[in-house]
């Protein structure tokens, strides 16, 4: 088989596998509950999406049209903002150490900013792309639309590389990225699906189905893409790319394994 075609079959087993999950999904009850719907700004090319220092940050994408916001969460209303140059397209964002973390898409470089006033600091190259980004509170975790989670100290030290696999196989387009209680929540890039990952292992146990979070969706919102705890650091805060609304959701508890 070429590596094209194994491609291929890789990404059909996945597909297949997320379509079984989503039809024994559907015959156990909802997996979580919208517990607030909030306005969003629907110009957003969400990227990254993280709750912190009192106050919700977002990076958005698209060439010429990429910043960094801080956003009032229950009105949408954009408070600041800081534009990337107009040839960067940014990407996944988190906090750490007092800091935002910004990453770009193919450009190899991650901006930072102080998240009380968006003023530029220092930044870091890196290797491929860049996707999501989230920490554990002690390094950085980024997606790069493989299979792949990189490990960086905050300076960009490349620590390692875990590999995403679900139902023992790869699992690509692994995109926004959270870190909650010991485990990533990741989109799944042109999906509705959240898988939930073992960091340490990248084992991902299993696919959440978010398909009928917005189903009256206008045609202008684009996929699903953003994830952060909410402000109770338990519930989510869930949007998408040029989605004119944020939910706040409060997932159940997980359904038993079956035998």
């Amino acid at each position: 088989m070429t590596p094209i075609a194994a491609g291929w079959a890789r990404r059909l087993a996945i597909v297949l596998a997320l379509s079984a999950c989503r039809g024994a999904e559907h015959a156990r009850s909802a997996r979580y509950d919208v517990t607030a719907r909030y306005p969003h700004d629907p110009g957003a090319y969400t990227e990254g999406l993280v709750w912190g220092d009192g106050a919700l940050f977002e990076s958005t994408g698209l060439n010429a049209g990429s910043d960094v916001r801080r956003v009032d969460l229950k009105t949408g209303r954009i408070l600041a903002s800081r534009a990337l140059a107009a040839n960067r397209f940014g990407e996944g964002l988190t906090i750490l150490h007092g800091r935002l973390y910004q990453l770009t898409w193919k450009d190899n470089v991650a901006y930072t900013y102080d998240p009380a006033t968006l003023a530029p600091g220092d930044s870091f190259h890196y290797a491929g792309e860049g996707w999501g980004l989230t920490t554990d509170g002690t390094d950085l975790i980024m997606s790069d639309g493989s299979d792949s989670l990189r490990v960086y100290s905050p300076t960009f030290q490349l620590q390692r590389v875990v590999h995403v696999r679900y139902n023992d196989s790869p699992l690509q387009q692994v995109n926004e990225l959270e870190y909650v209680r010991g485990e990533i929540l990741a989109n799944v890039y042109r999906t509705n699906w959240v898988m939930r990952i073992d960091p340490s292992t990248g084992v991902a146990s299993e696919a959440i189905d978010f398909g009928d979070l917005y189903p009256d969706r206008p045609v202008s919102a684009d996929v699903m893409n953003g994830i952060a705890l909410a402000p109770d650091g338990r519930q989510l805060l869930l949007t998408g790319k040029q989605w004119p609304v944020l939910f706040q959701v409060r997932l159940r508890a997980s359904p038993p394994a079956s035998r």
